[in-house]
C-alpha cells in the first residue's frame, strides 16, 4: 500500500500536434566530492555528527528497523553520509553509500520539476488544462478538461484521498482506472481542495510524453538524472534489480517480495536511487545547480498552493508542524520558526524521506528498506541539533535512555 505517501497518451489532434522537442545539451553536473563524509573525521559542519551516529545505532536496534542510509547537507554541503543495518534479513549485506532503495512518493517531486523545467522551456505550460493533452484521466462532469497541470500537480482533483489505490495494487492497468474515476464522488469541487492521489497523479506522465513524444523515464533520465550526475537514479523495477547493490523490502524482520504494482504509475512512485543521489537531488531543490533547475523553476515548485491536512497525522510530530500545504508535488510548513520543504514516500516494506531548509541550504534524506516510523521522527531531532534547541525525545522509543545520548 502506497501512504505519504500503460503507455502514455496517444497524442493530440494534428491541429495542436506540437513539432518534436529537441533536448537541449545537459548541463555540467555538479562537482563530485573527492571523498565522501562517511567517517567520523571527514564530518563537517554545525551538527554534532557523533552525537546524530549515536542516536540513529539506538534507533537501527528497534526491532522495527532493518536497513537506512541516511545524508546530510549543510549550507549546501554534503556533510554526513551513512549507511546502517543490513540490505536483507536473509544474509543481507550491509548498507552503504551505494546501495539503492526506491523513493516510493518522493518519486512524485521529480515528475513535478520535470514539468515546472519542461514549462519553463516552452514545451507546455503549467496552466494547460489536461483537457489539451487528451489523457486518460476522466472526472466527475468532465472536470478533466478544464483542471490545469499545476492543479493535478498540487493534487487538487477533488477525488477523494488515494483514489482507488487498491484497484492498482489488485493488478488493474493504470489508464483504465483512470478512465473509472469519473464515477467516484468527489470529496471536493476540481481545484478547491488537497486530497492526496497517486493513480490520478501519475497521469502527468501522459502529459510529459504527449508533449516530447519520448517516454517519461527518458525525459527524466535527459533533462534532470544525468546532468545533475545522478548516475544511480532509475524509474522502474528493472533499475533497483539490476542495481549492484540494492535494498531488499521487509516487514517486522521478514523478507517481502518485491512489489510492481506502484512502478506501473512512474511519475507518482517510480524512482531509485543510492542515498548520494537523493542528496544530490535534495541540492538541486535547495538551488545548488541553477543551470539545471533555475530559481524560477524552483520557486514554482515549492510555493504553496493549497493547505493541507497535517503530513505526520495528530502524532507529537505532526502537531510540532504549522501551515502545512503543498505546492507541486512538494510539501512545506513550519518548525518553530523556520520554513521546512520536502516530501516522504512508502510503499511495501520501503520508506523515504527528504527535508530541507531553503533558507539555510540544510536538509536531511534518509532511505530505509523496511516499514518503521522512527525516521520520519528522526527528521526532528536533527533539525533540533542544527537549531541548537534544546533535546526533545521525538522517537520516544521503550527502554532507550535518549536524553543519555542527548549532546
Amino acid at each position: 500500500m502506497l501512504l505519504a505517501a500503460g503507455l502514455g497518451a496517444l497524442g493530440w489532434t494534428a491541429l495542436h500536434r506540437p513539432r518534436p522537442v529537441k533536448i537541449r545539451e545537459a548541463a555540467a553536473a555538479p562537482a563530485t566530492p573527492l571523498a565522501l563524509p562517511l567517517e567520523p573525521k571527514t564530518w563537517r559542519g554545525e551538527i554534532d555528527y557523533r552525537a546524530l551516529d549515536a542516536r540513529i545505532q539506538a534507533m537501527m536496534t528497534d526491532r522495527s528497523m532493518q536497513g537506512l542510509a541516511i545524508a546530510m547537507v549543510e549550507n549546501g554541503r554534503l556533510s554526513f553520509v551513512r549507511g546502517y543495518g543490513l540490505t536483507s534479513p536473509d544474509d543481507g549485506e550491509k548498507v552503504g553509500a551505494d546501495t539503492v532503495f526506491r523513493w516510493a512518493s518522493l518519486s512524485k517531486t521529480v515528475a513535478s520539476t520535470l514539468s515546472a523545467r519542461l514549462a519553463r522551456d516552452g514545451v507546455f505550460s503549467l496552466d494547460d488544462p489536461l483537457g489539451k493533452f487528451d489523457t486518460s484521466l476522466r472526472l466527475p462532469g468532465d472536470a478533466q478538461n478544464a483542471l490545469t497541470v499545476a492543479q493535478l500537480l498540487s493534487q487538487r482533483t477533488g477525488l477523494p484521498r488515494n483514489a482507488y489505490d487498491g484497484w492498482l495494487e489488485g493488478g488493474r492497468d493504470p489508464r483504465t482506472i483512470r478512465q473509472s474515476l469519473a464515477a467516484v464522488a468527489p470529496q471536493c469541487p476540481p481545484a478547491t481542495c488537497h486530497t492526496y492521489q497517486n493513480v490520478a497523479y501519475d497521469t502527468i506522465r501522459e502529459v510529459v510524453e504527449t508533449a516530447t513524444h519520448r517516454p517519461y523515464a527518458d525525459e527524466a533520465r535527459q533533462r534532470l538524472f544525468l546532468p545533475l550526475g545522478m548516475t544511480s537514479a532509475t524509474i522502474g523495477a528493472d533499475g533497483l534489480r539490476g542495481a549492484g547493490h540494492w535494498a531488499r523490502p521487509s516487514r517486522g524482520g521478514r523478507a517481502l517480495p518485491l512489489a510492481d504494482a506502484y512502478y506501473r504509475i512512474p511519475a507518482a512512485a517510480g524512482v531509485n536511487s543510492n542515498i548520494v543521489d537523493l542528496a544530490r537531488w535534495m541540492q538541486a531543490q535547495m538551488g545548488q545547480a541553477p543551470a539545471v533547475l533555475p530559481a524560477e523553476v524552483l520557486a514554482e515548485i515549492q510555493r504553496p498552493r493549497v493547505d493541507t491536512g497535517r503530513p505526520y497525522g495528530n502524532s507529537p510530530l505532526g502537531r510540532s508542524l504549522e501551515h502545512p500545504g503543498y505546492g507541486l508535488g512538494m510539501r512545506s510548513f513550519g518548525y518553530k520558526g523556520h520554513r521546512l520543504i520536502g516530501h516522504s514516500g512508502a510503499v511495501d516494506g520501503y520508506r523515504s524521506t527528504m527535508m530541507f531548509d531553503p533558507a539555510t541550504k540544510t536538509g536531511v534524506v534518509m532511505l530505509w528498506n523496511s516499514e518503521a516510523s522512527l525516521p520520519f521522527k528522526l527528521q526532528a531531532e536533527v533539525f533540533d541539533l542544527y537549531y541548537h534547541l534544546p533535546f526533545t525525545d521525538w522517537l520516544q522509543m521503550k527502554g532507550d535512555p535518549g536524553p543519555a545520548l542527548a549532546p
